[in-house]
């Protein structure tokens, strides 16, 4: 029976410090702490000259300028070198009319995919597969999505999930299933039963339950 070793195929864990890295892009080298102060979505895909991944990378270039708005940079990834990148940016642009505007890391020795958990083995053994993380400005990993290589993602989900993060970070709340901005937002359970009471009977919240209120931003 075949064996995996985990520790090569570990993955980092949300809410502490994400790996470090410094690495060849297409747009000189870049590491963890160039991004300080600013959001990052880091995301790989599995190979240069695909078909799912140029539908991701178009994807990404045309919401670049929002998720821009947020503070946010865009940084791609891939086993590839970058003069594969390089080609490639510029057959999308030949063919698509796309320019990308974000850098792509070379990742040739795997370094980076390695620390972030996106080589699978049972996928490929040396393609990354469709992760995205996304980065806080203190370079904590404060979410995680994988997808089969097969499957493109959908580019507003990560603007969504991005709007979510920095919404709970701001106000102390959560937020629902499918929520948008402009939604209502879930207020953190009450920590007593006479906090809960008072909650129920303030009017200040629209509550389900004692567990379950939320309110307006």
């Amino acid at each position: 029976m075949q064996t995996t070793d985990t520790a090569a195929y570990g993955l980092p864990r949300l809410n502490e410090r994400a790996p470090e890295f410094n690495a060849p892009t297409t747009d000189g080298d870049k590491c963890l702490d160039d991004y300080k102060g600013k959001w990052l979505v880091l995301f790989s895909h599995p190979a240069d000259f695909t078909p799912v991944c140029t539908t991701e990378f178009i994807a990404f270039a045309k919401k670049a300028p929002e998720f821009n708005a947020r503070n946010c940079e865009l940084l791609g990834l891939s086993i590839d070198s970058h003069h594969s990148h390089i080609a490639w940016m510029r057959n999308i642009e030949e063919k698509f009319g796309v320019t990308i505007p974000f850098p792509i890391i070379a990742d040739l020795k795997m370094d980076v995919a390695r620390a972030y958990g996106m080589i699978h083995p049972g996928a490929a053994d040396t393609s990354a597969v469709r992760a995205t993380f996304i980065i806080d400005p203190n370079g904590i990993l404060r979410a995680m999505v994988y997808y089969p290589m097969s499957n493109g993602r959908l580019i507003d989900e990560f603007l969504r999930l991005l709007d979510a993060l920095q919404t709970s970070d701001e106000h102390k709340v959560a937020t629902p299933e499918g929520w948008k901005p402009g939604d209502r937002v879930i207020v953190p359970p009450a920590a007593t039963a006479a906090e809960a009471d008072a909650r129920v009977k303030s009017g200040e919240y629209e509550c389900v339950d004692f567990y379950y209120c939320t309110k307006q931003l």
